[in-house]
């Protein structure tokens, strides 16, 4: 997968800004606060999935404006090879002024626009931000949202069983609540709907777990892989998902804890409460890793999950590296800048200097304004 343009339109702090990646890595650099970052954020936004950053549609829309407008051409490995002339053009319009229903629509080749999550699985990406430093040490459901959302990337179908699974959810803990003002059903009832709400549970939870397990039998040994490639064996890493039920048994959990669930007023059990356990030399990375390590954990997970991607799609994702070479010791630098080189990266920095013997198109962003610059790396600074 390769993006050929990018034109972006009152998005966040850039009025128009225009962009012309190389094939394999593009720098874009500057200060702190200039608007990297977004432009990242909206190659990101073609992949069909919310922001990374977190927050509402219209705060993507630069301020005074109504609406911002992504135009993007993609061109997929079996186009290159076979229509490299015909490449796919993407337009994206965040608070669509004329709509009832305003957010993110997409039109691809000139068809009628719809929602953005249908591009799911059309624009493969990796992103890395800062912020992902918490799958080390963040809850456990920040580390069930990184499967889930390359499942979702890698298996449109898959985004249908969730959807099911937390629709399921929400009526069951809807039904469970306990409320001093809405008042309380029947015993025999709430336990009828309960077993309808679990049936469905049983089943879509089945399935999201079974696809977690396959996909992480492909991720772990890479992700562990790249860490000791990173770390030059220094530490071991291992993963391991820690699971509330074995295959096949949800329904029997759900069944033995109902009365428990009852008490408390929620649901207790399913893969909504399930962790993707990270290690290093057998100790958990959230307690004992350190911020490079930490860096260093969650990078092999993005690198691994570029790969698995490639190895299930056929289509190697485009990686976003937002600041990702902070923290880092000169040895784990040199190993990303020759990873960079493999497939199409972004990366953004706010030191250029790690970029001097690389080639690719460097761009300069500057209070939301980006400038290409033509001169070698070695011979400019941003």
């Amino acid at each position: 997968m390769r993006l050929l343009s990018l034109e972006v339109q009152n998005y966040r702090n850039i009025a128009s800004a225009s962009l012309t990646p190389g094939r394999e890595l593009t720098v874009i650099c500057g200060n702190n606060g200039q608007g990297k970052t977004n432009l990242l954020e909206a190659i990101w936004l073609l992949t069909g999935g919310k922001s990374f950053r977190g927050g509402k549609d219209a705060e993507l829309v630069r301020r005074g404006e109504s609406f911002a407008v992504l135009e993007a051409s993609t061109l997929r490995a079996q186009q290159e090879e076979q229509e490299p002339d015909t490449p796919n053009r993407v337009r994206m319009t965040i608070g669509m002024p004329d709509s009832a229903r305003p957010g993110r629509y997409a039109a691809v080749n000139g068809a009628p626009p719809k929602r953005a999550a249908a591009l799911a699985g059309s624009f493969p990406a990796v992103v890395f931000d800062p912020g992902h430093l918490s799958l080390v040490k963040g809850a456990p459901e920040g580390r069930r949202k990184f499967l889930d959302a390359a499942l979702c990337q890698l298996y449109p179908g898959y985004l249908t069983i969730y959807r099911r699974y937390v629709r399921a959810l929400q009526q069951k803990n809807a039904l469970l609540r306990h409320s001093s003002t809405t008042p309380e059903r029947p015993y025999a009832e709430k336990t009828a709907l309960l077993e309808v709400l679990n049936t469905e549970l049983a089943a879509q939870g089945e399935a999201i777990q079974r696809r977690r397990r396959a996909y992480l039998e492909q991720l772990g040994p890479l992700a562990c892989a790249n860490y000791a490639e990173l770390s030059h064996g220094a530490e071991r890493m291992e993963l391991r998902y820690a699971a509330q039920f074995e295959p096949g048994g949800l329904a029997a959990l759900l069944r033995a804890r109902q009365n428990e669930e009852l008490r408390a007023g929620q649901s207790l059990c399913g893969p909504h409460r399930e962790d993707l356990e990270l290690l290093l030399d057998g100790q958990p990375a959230k307690v004992f890793a350190s911020q490079g390590q930490q860096r260093s954990v969650v990078l092999s997970l993005k690198m691994a999950e570029a790969a698995a991607a490639a190895s299930i799609t056929g289509e190697h994702p485009v990686l976003l590296l937002d600041d990702v070479l902070s923290e880092l010791d000169e040895g784990r630098k040199q190993y990303l800048l020759t990873r960079m080189k493999e497939k199409q990266t972004f990366v953004t920095s706010c030191d250029d200097t790690a970029f001097l013997k690389t080639d690719g198109e460097v761009y300069r962003m500057n209070g939301g304004v980006l400038t290409k610059l033509y001169l070698a790396l070695s011979q400019s600074q941003c």
